[in-house]
């Protein structure tokens, strides 16, 4: 098969999904496939001749474009099948508060938030009490995440360049333990409990430095804990509208409640990433998984 395997683009993820990318092709060569890159950053209109004479595109895209809908669309007026959620599922997900809100009308729970959009950004002051957790509203990898328990520290905080110019969830702070849970063709996988090893939560270094968090599949929690975590991550899933796979992130408080606090649509796809370990716990090698992801995707171009 050809595959156009698009990665790159321009968000501050660009690096994380290069990195990914480089597996993803030589997984599928030694599959037999025939892949062809193509780069966003370039600019899109390029996307159309890189599709030429290709049968599916591989998406391995973070932040935007790519999990914004709008590659997604682009491929749809090829039309070109490709894995995962369409244009409005992948819209819903990245947007944090637009996603905390389907998830509230749905029921899940979720940590209390506010939007901060860009120009409010000066004059600023928080609704919920401290310690909150302050994110880019569209941003991943937990780039310019900060936990602030004090004017003090989100001044300091608001300073950050990677918040520069960015519209901005502020969240309430939840203590507790970080899992995650995928969802695979409408199933879910078994959980995995995050340890970071030196930071205070799953940053940025945490996700990408080697050895820098214990990943633990499956998820030595309670079966009561496993369930429910599936339960909601297979809700978030169909609340949002997605398709094929997703991985959703949850933290485990200290009462055992569980707060559901975002899901990825285009979940980081190397062979140590965290939906891949949970594939692998149930016999599915990266290999296999990414000829599962394109079989799925395949559906589309019926």
């Amino acid at each position: 098969m050809n595959i156009l395997l698009i990665a790159g683009g321009w968000s501050s993820e660009r690096e994380v999904s290069l990195r990914g990318a480089e597996q993803i092709e030589a997984a599928l060569r030694r599959l037999g496939h025939r892949v062809r890159r193509f780069d966003p950053e370039g600019g899109l209109h390029g996307l159309f001749e890189a599709a030429g004479g290709q049968d599916f595109a591989f998406l391995n895209l973070h932040g935007a474009p790519g999990e914004d809908g709008i590659i997604q669309a682009l491929l749809e007026t090829i039309p070109l099948p490709y894995q995962g959620a369409g244009p409005r599922g992948s819209l819903l997900a990245l947007d944090k508060a637009a996603a905390k809100a389907v998830f509230q009308r749905a029921k899940l729970p979720t940590p209390a938030w506010e939007l901060v959009p860009a120009s409010r950004i000066p004059s600023w002051r928080p609704r919920l009490p401290y310690p909150l957790v302050l994110k880019p509203n569209r941003g991943g990898s937990s780039i310019g995440v900060a936990i602030v328990a004090n004017d003090a520290e989100l001044m300091a905080a608001l300073a950050q360049p990677e918040l520069a110019g960015q519209d901005l969830l502020a969240e309430t702070a939840i203590h507790g333990t970080e899992l995650t849970c995928g969802v695979l063709e409408g199933h879910t996988l078994p959980p995995i409990l995050i340890r970071p090893k030196a930071r205070s939560f799953f940053d940025y270094t945490s996700k990408y430095l080697p050895g820098a968090s214990d990943e633990i599949c499956p998820a030595p929690v309670d079966a009561a804990i496993t369930h429910a975590l599936q339960d909601m991550a297979l809700a978030a899933h169909q609340a949002l509208g997605l398709a094929d796979y997703s991985r959703s992130d949850f933290l485990l408080d200290g009462r055992g409640a569980l707060w559901l606090l975002e899901t990825n649509t285009l979940p980081g796809m190397t062979a140590t990433s965290l939906l891949p370990q949970e594939a692998l716990a149930v016999g599915l090698s990266f290999e296999a998984l990414l000829e599962e992801l394109i079989r799925l995707g395949m559906r589309k171009s019926r």
